[in-house]
């Protein structure tokens, strides 16, 4: 878009639409970028569906840096501090909110952003007036997940494998794909490296992976997302 182009988009959007994802380490058979792929993927899918629930989404580039500290003992893990991802976030929303954006809509693919994402929102209705919603991805996907993959199906494991296995699968070393070796831990632990819990990075087993079943799930949490955001008019 040129500016003129962004300026017609942002009146007519019912939301502008920050997909955020993350630069990190995700074992040994998927690629850095696997939170930046989904957030990209599964927020086009939302635009895309969006005019069949009476919704138009304005969606900007993917924010593909994170928090993600907890990875950081891992190679090619790009990591921002809180307080500055926190700042980056409620910068790109007052931008947003300038050029007349009248409602935010933040879609998270990685879990550590979460806790920043909190304080961030807080910050743009307080101190800028810009309705923000959020929707982290997998909350909606979450009990169709556990049916299929029970619980253990986390960072690198079944569900993300899936999704990258659907999207991108030359992106995949299926040779690499083996269930994860788990180190021992204490559930009163509030914050560990993630060496320090597995030995090749992710959980769960990819090997259980299923990219047909996960192409059902994704129609229909999308489905299941634009619905939670309707907009009374």
């Amino acid at each position: 878009m040129t500016w003129e182009d962004a300026a017609s988009a942002l009146e007519a959007a019912d939301y502008v639409v920050l997909p955020c994802g993350s630069t990190e380490q995700h074992s040994l058979h998927l690629p850095t970028s696997v939170d930046t792929l989904r957030s990209s993927y599964l927020t086009d899918e939302l635009a895309e569906r969006a005019p069949d629930h009476d919704l138009e989404l304005l969606v900007l580039p993917p924010l593909p840096y994170g928090y993600s500290e907890h990875h950081l003992p891992f190679a090619g893990t790009i990591t921002l501090d809180a307080g500055t991802y926190q700042d980056v976030v409620v910068q790109i929303g007052r931008s947003v909110k300038e050029h007349g954006g009248d409602r935010f809509l933040i879609t998270n693919f990685h879990a550590g952003n979460i806790e920043p994402h909190k304080l961030a929102i807080d910050r743009l209705q307080r101190e800028h007036d810009l309705p923000t919603r959020y929707v982290n991805w997998t909350d909606f996907a979450r009990d169709e997940l556990e049916e299929r993959f029970g619980d253990e199906w986390g960072h690198a494991g079944e569900h993300e494998t899936s999704v990258i296995e659907h999207y991108c699968p030359e992106l995949v070393r299926d040779e690499k794909k083996k269930p994860q070796t788990m180190h021992e831990s204490e559930e009163s632990e509030a914050f560990r490296y993630f060496d320090d819990l597995t030995v090749e990075g992710g959980l769960g087993d990819p090997t259980a992976s299923d990219p047909t079943f996960i192409a059902e799930v994704i129609a229909e949490t999308t489905d299941r997302i634009l619905a939670d955001l309707q907009i009374e008019q």
